[in-house]
Formats: C-alpha cells, structure tokens, sequence
C-alpha cells in the first residue's frame, strides 16, 4: 500500500478501530506443555528487558535474541485492543518473563490509517531502545490523540492535497504528535524531518502490506509465538500459552 493509498481510509472509522482486535488469528500448532526452560543469564552488566534489536522485518524486540520462546505481535497504533494489551500484559510479560532471557517479545506494525502510519513513524525516529517504551505511551493516550484529530479535522482533511513529504507532517500535528513527542524527548525538528523522509515512511507500509499478506494477518493484535499464529488477543488467554512453552 503506498503512502497515497492511505488517504482513501476513511478516518474516522476512528472508533471501530479503536474497539477492533484480530478478525482471524488462526490456531497455534506445536505449542505443548512444556517443561519450565531455566533462566538464562544476560551477559555481565546488562539486562534481558533493556536489551533491543532491529529484525529484519523490521520489528523491534526486546530481550534474549536467542530466547527458545519468541513472541511477535502486529499491532496497529490505532487499535484499542492493542492499547489494552500494552497497559495489562506488556509490564509482566517484560517483567516476568523477557526478564528471565526464556522469551523474546517483538513488536512489528500493521498499518491501518495515516494516524497509525505517523505514530509508527515517530516512535522509530530515536533511539532503537526508545521504540516501545514511545508505543506504549502513544497508546496510552489514544484517546487524547483521537479527541485532538477531531477537533483539528479540516488540517487533517487538508493534508491530503499537500506533497507526499509535506502529508505526515500535517497529520502529526491535527493530532497532537508534535508536542506530545516533543515532551517525550523527541524534539519538533527530530519529529518533522522523519515524517519528511518519505522512503522512510514508505518503507514502514510496505513491510506492513508484505507481512501481512504473507502471514495472512487481517487484524490487531495478532501474536506469533514460535513463528505460529495464536487465537488471542489478550494478556489472560495469552499468559497460559506462554507456560505452556516453557515459560515460568
């Protein structure tokens, strides 16, 4: 999906995709009751949950890269599940299990609409380690960010009709993102010059597209644990399959 394509989404829309979670998440297969995997140590002087990567497909995770369990979500910056699961089951995941270096957690984007584009596009303008700690907090304010764009919708209707590197700009600011990243400790400048870079910014939609049209991924949030699609949406349902695996 280009960048232009985006703007046939019909924004609002924004409340049905506030409630949305994964429409077909399939069944996970292989997932056995496992014996508890031991702890495995961190190298000296560092932390399991502080340690980031880059992936290849462009996902950002946290923990043991080689952790015997992998978790991946897909999730979208405009979902209210997604915002759900971040504020109930990401601090134990993080706390309880990545910290043990038996599971990885890996967070990639399935991009539904310009907001959710922008957002996924500033959280990765910083630091590597600030990408999810940004998610987190973004989805945290959904609500707020949601409530600015519709006081602001004329400039957001208006950025339709503007340059492609001028669009994202213009977006971020109808909803707020400017200043609230900027009180999160990514300046005005830092903000305005990601949202600019179109490759960029095209490049977090195309592997958007591609994922999801090779995994077969229709809503948020989807997990993968082990490379296998489960049928759950929340920390409740998700935490057992996670013990099932091995984790403890």
């Amino acid at each position: 999906m280009t960048v232009s394509r985006l703007f046939s989404l019909p924004l609002l829309a924004l409340a049905p995709l506030m409630l949305a979670a994964c429409d077909d998440a399939g069944t996970v297969d292989g997932v056995a009751n496992g014996e508890a995997i031991p702890a495995i140590a961190a190298p000296a002087g560092t932390v399991w949950a502080d340690t980031v990567e880059v992936t290849p497909e462009g996902g950002y995770r946290i923990g043991n890269p080689d952790a015997p369990i992998k978790l991946v979500e897909y999730a979208s910056h405009t979902c209210g599940a997604c915002a759900g699961f971040a504020a109930t089951g990401k601090p134990v995941l993080k706390d309880k299990y990545v910290s043990t270096g038996v599971v990885s957690f890996e967070l990639r984007n399935l991009v539904r609409d310009p907001i959710d584009l922008s957002i996924a596009t500033l959280v990765r303008c910083g630091a590597k380690e600030n990408m999810q700690p940004l998610s987190d907090q973004a989805w945290a304010s959904l609500e707020e960010i949601f409530g600015t764009v519709q006081a602001n919708q004329s400039l957001y209707e208006a950025a339709g009709n503007q340059p492609v590197n001028q669009r994202f700009v213009t977006i971020a600011q109808a909803a707020g993102l400017i200043d609230f990243f900027a009180a999160r400790g990514l300046s005005a400048d830092q903000s305005r010059a990601c949202l600019a870079d179109t490759a960029k910014v095209q490049a977090i939609a195309d592997a958007s597209n591609k994922q999801s049209e090779e995994l077969k991924i229709t809503g948020t949030p989807t997990f993968l644990l082990n490379g296998k699609k489960l049928d759950v949406t929340q920390w409740p349902q998700l935490e057992p399959l996670l013990r099932n695996a091995g984790a403890r």
